[in-house]
Order: structure tokens, then sequence, then C-alpha cells
């Protein structure tokens, strides 16, 4: 077979350069954001909670308020009520719904009301007790600071994309230094391809990201961690964490979207809902304070087994209950610290009688093992808990938690607790891709080589009775002159013509625009497009661009074709050697030999 040496394993164009380039700011101001909300986080904190202006890391569990704790995530969610009012409705939720939505829906641009709004109401919901992360907040305001640099370059909206899930994953690898699982979190989550053009900006905002955090928010993991090795009799319990945070994943899914409903039957304007929000944090915080903020320093503490298991029990429960009914609420604030403690105090709980090793293994497992359940990324979750911790003894269970969990969720959840948000605005995710079978063909694999033309000196009135007569053989004829391509022709395009002069010609109807064509090297893909933005049948394939030598046609029937054998793989099911028989043949060779 003869081998194209400009075919290659990617489709590439000198702007991946550019479009790197322009990723490398992002993740650079990516990085910068995240420092300024984490700041605003812990100003926020200190105002509210020991009315003090302070940047100081401080956990809101310190504070010696009391009852009069209970209206501070009051105040925090009708200040966000507000902002969403009379500021930007798009500030509501926990911000990668709102990132998928404007990629897939809204060619990947945002406002600068965004990248302003909402590292500000995220920053008054958490500081004021709101049991959220910052990751969830900082993904979307990167997305918008890369949507909005790619804004002012004449860009495509595919690489308006790449650079706002550049920003996002950016941020998330600012905040807990994780580039690796940032860039998966893309792959899984946020990009919907796997391709150059976009994976490698991404990897490099991550990577710029990565080398930046040290000198702004510190280097090293944030929870180091070691763990002894895991015995076999753990490949059933890492099972077991699978199904249990699966479980999990289900229930506060369900739960927060039920919430969702109940405050959408209360008869008041969804303004006033994050202030209800607030009244359950209070009180909740007030009985629990742990449960209260983003609760990274609580992440630790169960992580390293500090907590005893009746403070943990209590934490989770008033946790996931506080987190439900505030995230329900429609306040500002992202999941993944929730979902970490969540997971992490689960598997503190369970530890003591989990069998098959170390008691400290667990708390982390479960914690990777309600990411991959609950986000539908099990890579990203198994990386993530590791560029946590650095614990390498421990990538074996929490891949095998993360992918049964994984697994669980998609058997039992049509959706997952980021799809279902969009969903509810009417816009259905379909998160399974592949390489499209368009994509690995190209149009001189498919087209057809024998082409009935018509000569552009033929007369208007003799073609019309030899081609479009009671046997016309084809819809549509390309017209050549000499063998160059002049433009194609159809019954409509002739019956427009049929009144003129007996002489006219039929290269006398096409005038000096060039026709649109296709090139033999051309993807399936990008001629299937072609035919739909004009609303052809049929395309003359030339030569080349210059010489407009015609070399065949090209139609949507042939495209079906690929499509149709696609299908013969996905479903057609064949076995060639029945298991007998092929053992039999297996052993003959076996006994002859004895």
């Amino acid at each position: 077979m003869h081998q194209d040496a400009s075919r290659g394993d990617f489709a590439i164009n000198n702007r991946l350069l550019l479009i790197a380039a322009i990723a490398a700011v992002v993740g650079a101001l990516s990085t910068v954001t995240a420092f300024v909300l984490l700041h605003l986080i812990h100003f926020f904190t200190n105002l509210f909670f020991f009315q003090t202006f302070s940047m100081a890391d401080r956990s809101p569990t310190a504070n010696t308020l009391g009852l009069w704790m209970i209206p501070i995530p009051i105040c925090g969610g009708l200040i966000v009520g507000l902002i969403a009012r009379f500021g930007s409705e798009a500030i509501r939720g926990h911000g990668i719904p709102e990132a998928i939505e404007a990629i897939l829906f809204g060619k990947s641009k945002m406002s600068p009301k965004i990248a302003v709004l909402k590292p500000l109401s995220s920053a008054i919901a958490i500081g004021s007790g709101g049991p959220f992360g910052a990751e969830g907040p900082i993904i979307m305001t990167g997305g918008a600071i890369g949507s909005l640099i790619a804004q002012h370059f004449h860009l495509t909206a595919g690489e308006r994309k790449t650079l706002l899930v550049a920003g996002a994953v950016a941020g998330m690898t600012a905040v807990f230094g994780t580039p690796i699982a940032a860039v998966l979190l893309a792959v899984e989550l946020l990009l919907f391809e796997l391709r150059p053009r976009s994976l490698l900006p991404v990897a490099i905002a991550c990577a710029l990201a990565g080398f930046t955090r040290p000198l702004l928010l510190g280097a090293g993991p944030l929870f180091p961690l070691q763990t002894q090795l895991l015995g076999p009799l753990g490949l059933v319990s890492c099972a077991l964490a699978g199904v249990l945070t699966g479980v999990l994943s289900w229930g506060l899914s369900t739960s927060l979207y039920k919430v969702e409903d109940g405050f959408g039957k209360l008869p008041l304007h969804w303004m006033w809902w994050p202030a209800l929000g607030g009244l359950a944090v209070g009180i909740g915080g007030y009985f629990e304070p742990r449960a209260l903020g983003v609760g990274y320093d609580v992440i630790g503490d169960l992580l390293h087994n500090h907590l005893v298991i009746g403070a943990v029990l209590a934490l989770v429960l008033t946790k996931a209950v506080i987190w439900v009914i505030a995230l329900g609420s429609g306040t500002s604030g992202g999941v993944l610290a929730p979902l970490l403690i969540m997971g992490a105090g689960l598997g503190a709980v369970l530890a003591p009688i989990m069998p098959g090793g170390d008691p400290a293994l667990w708390p982390l497992v479960f914690m990777a093992a309600i990411l991959g359940g609950m986000m539908r990324a099990p890579i990203m979750s198994v990386l993530f808990a590791f560029e946590l911790t650095h614990d390498v003894n421990a990538l074996l269970p929490l891949l095998t938690a993360s992918a049964v969990s994984y697994g669980f969720t998609v058997l039992t959840m049509r959706r997952s607790i980021l799809t279902e948000k969009i969903a509810r605005r009417g816009y259905h995710i379909y998160r399974e891709y592949g390489i499209d079978p368009l994509e690995r063909h190209f149009v001189d694999e498919v087209m057809t080589r024998e082409v009935k033309c018509i000569t552009a000196d033929a007369l208007v009135s003799a073609v019309l009775h030899s081609h479009f007569a009671a046997g016309q053989a084809h819809r549509a004829y390309a017209v050549v002159r000499d063998g160059i391509l002049v433009g194609m022709l159809d019954r409509a395009t002739l019956m427009a013509q049929r009144e003129g002069p007996a002489t006219a010609k039929i290269g006398d109807l096409y005038g000096a625009n060039a026709p649109i064509v296709a090139l033999p090297g051309e993807t399936c893909r990008t001629i299937s497009n072609r035919l739909a933005v004009h609303a052809l049948e049929r395309l003359p394939v030339v030569a080349d661009v210059q010489s407009q030598r015609l070399v065949g046609i090209v139609s949507r029937s042939d495209l079906v074709k690929l499509s149709s054998a696609n299908s013969d793989e996905e479903e057609l099911r064949e076995i060639f050697q029945r298991p007998i028989h092929a053992l039999k043949l297996g052993l003959r060779p076996m006994l002859k030999r004895k």
C-alpha cells in the first residue's frame, strides 16, 4: 500500500505555538489569581469570625463567638445573593458546571464580571463559614481569565476553549500543587477531546503554575503522608471502599438536587436562598465548628488520624448536611474540599475494621474514591491524591478504589453532580468520546474515482435531454473543460436556464468564483463539516487548489459508509473459535511432544 508522507498521527498547524505561548501567560495569571482568592478567603474569615483586618490563615473553628456565630453565614449568604442578583447570576454554583456550559454551549466566552465577582462572592461565602472549597471558584475564575485573554485575539471557539481550560486547571494547580492531576481534570472533564492543539497548551499552563506556585503559596505536598504497602487481602477492602464511596456519591448527589428542588418551590426570590442556606450552616457550625470553611487543616488531621472516631463521625454528618443545604441554596463555592473531608472522614471511621493494610491508608483511599465516583474522573482522582501526599505505596489501592467507585456511579447514576446541573438547564452532555471514524479516513479512500462529467462546451438544451431526462443516473454532474473543474451542475441550476438562447453552453452558467471542492488528503470529518455548512450533497475532488484538475467525487453517502463500518465494530458480535476446540488445538502439540 502506498504511504503518504504528508499524513501524520495528529492534525497540526503553526498556530499551536501561538496558543501555547498565550497559555503560558494564562497559567501565570491564574496562579496569581489563586493567591489573591486564598488571601481574600483569609481576609473575610478574619473579618467575620475575629473582627480583625488581617490575611493570616486562621480557621473559623477557633472563633469564640458562641451563639453569635450563627448569624455570620446568614450575612454571608445574603451578600452573595445580592451580588448574584445585581451583579451576575453566573456566580451561583460551584464553578465546574458553569465552565463546562461555557465551553460546550457558549463558544468559551466568559464576561469580565465573572473574573471579578466569582472570586469575591466565593471568598465571602467561604469566609463567612460556608463549607466549600476554593478550587471550584478558582477553576471558573481562571477559566474566565483565559477566555477574556483569548477574546483579544482572532481565535476560533476551539482555541478559546483551550485557553479557558488552561486558565481553569492552572488555578487548580496553584491551589493544590497538583499539576498532573489538573491536566487529567482537563482531559476527563473539560476539554472533551484529546488532541495536541489542546493538551499541549494546557500542560504548559499547569507546568508554569506548578513552577510559580512556590513563589507565592509554598512548595511541597499539602498533606505529606507515607503508608505501608497493602497486602493481598487489601484488594477486597479497596473494592469495598469503592462501593461504599459510590453509595455515598449517589446519596450526596441525589440529596443535593432534592434540596435544590425544595428551594425552587419556596415563595421567595432566589436572591434570598443563600441566606437560608447560611442559617443551616450557622446552626451546624455552632455544634461542629470543624465543618465550617475550606477545612484544609481538617483534611490533614483526618489523613493523619488526629481525631477520635466520635468526632470524625459528627464532622462527616454535619459537613454533609450543611454542604448539601448551602450548595442547594445556590450560593458560591467549590465541591472538591468538602468531598475530600467527607471521603477521608468515612475512611477514618472505617479504618479500624478494614482488613489487609495500614489503617492510616484508608482515609486517603476513601478520599480519592469519592472524587472518582462523584466527579466521574477516576484517573484524575488517583493522581490528585498522590500529588497531595506523595505516597507512592498508595497508588495501587487508590486506583482500585477509584475505579470501582467510578464504575458504581456510572451504572447507578445517569449524570454526575457536575452534569446534572447543566441538564436541568436544558442541555445534555455526552461524556464518552473516542476517535471519530470520519477523522481516521481521508477523501481519497472513499471518493468515487470514475466520474461521469459534462464538458463546459456542451449546449444547455442538449445536456437537459441527455443527462436530466427520465433516465437521469446522477443528481449532479461535474462540469469540466479539458479535465479542469468548472463547477457542479444539478437539475435546479439547469432548469433555471432552459429558456435561454438555444446556443447557450454549460460553461456560460458559471462565473469567476471558484467552486467549492474537496482535496484528496483532507479528512472525511472536514468534508462532512463543509457539506453541512454549504448545505451540499456532494463535492468534486480536485488534485490541488492551483490546478483544479478533477480526480473524483465525494458524497454524503460515501461518508455514511464509514459510520456503518464503525457500527459493525461496536455492535457486531463474532466468535472465531469455540473455547473447547481452541483448547484441544492447544493441547495436541503438547500431547505429541509427550
